[in-house]
């Protein structure tokens, strides 16, 4: 898949349990971005950790979205919050973690973990 990560390619449906406080946990375990540094692949392993509020994340679109990273030259700490920030934008979650776990390179593994707290999150959701 070529060309340029964007936010809009993440598609949503609506949750059918909104007034249910349930965690959705999604695995991407084949990863890959370009080390901007070296040039070299980077791989990794995503792990989304998300609250739902009013919408869910389709996940073909969220696979796609993630393979257009592939020849994208981008730090770790750098993607992991950019992809982070985009499926916050698109599904609008009472709470959200991501977590980035790379591949040894060089005998060093990184870990990176991100969150997200909606100002809505600790309000009871409505009846209605």
């Amino acid at each position: 898949m070529v060309g340029t990560p964007f936010q809009e390619q993440l598609e949503t449906f609506e949750n059918s349990f909104p007034d249910r406080e349930y965690e959705i946990e999604i695995t991407c375990p084949e990863f890959t971005s370009i080390c901007p540094k070296t040039g070299q692949p980077d791989f990794g392993t995503l792990v989304f950790r998300y609250v739902p509020d009013r919408l869910c994340v389709e996940l073909k679109s969220l696979k796609l979205y993630l393979q257009r990273f592939r020849n994208e030259g981008i730090f770790y700490e750098n993607v992991t919050n950019r992809i982070l920030d985009d499926f916050v934008a698109a599904c609008q979650p009472r709470r959200a973690t991501l977590e980035s776990r790379w591949s040894p390179r060089g005998g060093i593994t990184s870990v990176i973990r991100v969150h997200y707290t909606s100002s809505r999150a600790d309000a009871t959701p409505d009846a209605g």
